[in-house]
Parts: structure tokens; sequence; C-alpha cells
């Protein structure tokens, strides 16, 4: 018995260290797969985290150029306007100028008019005649 007893305890025991050393194999082959995988996502993470830095980059510059043609445009704009502006104005003193210089043309033409109907009276006076045409309705 005692013969039977140590022939199992070897067998046993190397049945345990056999069975010991697949479990060691086997976490050995996790760990190393699981070491595999967090380096494949810290790559994708970083190959993902420079990539978008890229495309806030390249936003950021688009952005700023389109902004600044925006503000040119803005500024050309108010420049036109300002122009214009002027324009219009000196228009409208050109107008009222040329107005106030048919106004004046028109009371000379009346003085004329007033003078010549007074000196025509006076001669009509003068020699005691009547003007033929009195009134233009008659």
């Amino acid at each position: 018995e005692t013969n039977e007893v140590a022939e199992e305890k070897p067998i046993e025991e190397s049945v345990n260290r056999d069975a010991v050393l697949a479990r060691v194999a086997t976490e050995k082959r996790l760990s190393l797969i699981k070491a595999w995988e967090e380096s494949e996502k810290s790559k994708a993470e970083n190959k993902a985290h420079k990539k978008l830095s890229a495309i806030s980059a390249w936003e950021n510059s688009k952005k700023a150029a389109t902004e600044a043609e925006l503000r040119k445009t803005e500024e050309q704009l108010e420049k036109k306007k300002a122009e214009y502006g002027e324009k219009l104005k000196n228009q409208i003193a050109t107008i009222h100028r040329e107005a106030e210089e048919k106004r004046a043309f028109i009371e000379a033409k009346k003085g004329e008019d007033f003078l010549k109907a007074e000196e025509t009276a006076a001669k009509y006076r003068a020699t005691g005649t009547a003007p033929k045409k009195l009134f233009g309705c008659f």
C-alpha cells in the first residue's frame, strides 16, 4: 500500500505540475494578448487624436481665412457706401445750385419784365396812346 501511495503521489504531483505549467503558459499568453490589445488600442487612439487635431487646425485656418475675407468685404462695402453717399450728396448740392441759378434767372427775368412794363407804360403815358392789346382775352 505504501508503494502504491508513493507511486500515486509522484503521478499526482506530475499532473499538478503539468496543470500549473499549462495554466502559467495560458496566463502568459493571455497577458501578451492583453498587452498587444492595449498597444493596438493606444495606437488607434493616438492616430485618431492626431487626425482630429489636424482637422481642428484645418477648420481654424479656414475659419480665420473666411472671417478675414468677410471683414475685407465689409470694409469694401462700407467704403463703397461712403463713396456712393458722398456722390449722392454732391448730386443733391448740384441740383440745389442749379435750382438756385434758375430761380435767380427767373427773378432777373421778372425784374426785366417789370422794367419793360414800366418803361412801356411811361411811354404810353408820355405819348398819350393806349396799348393795342389791353388784355389777352379781349
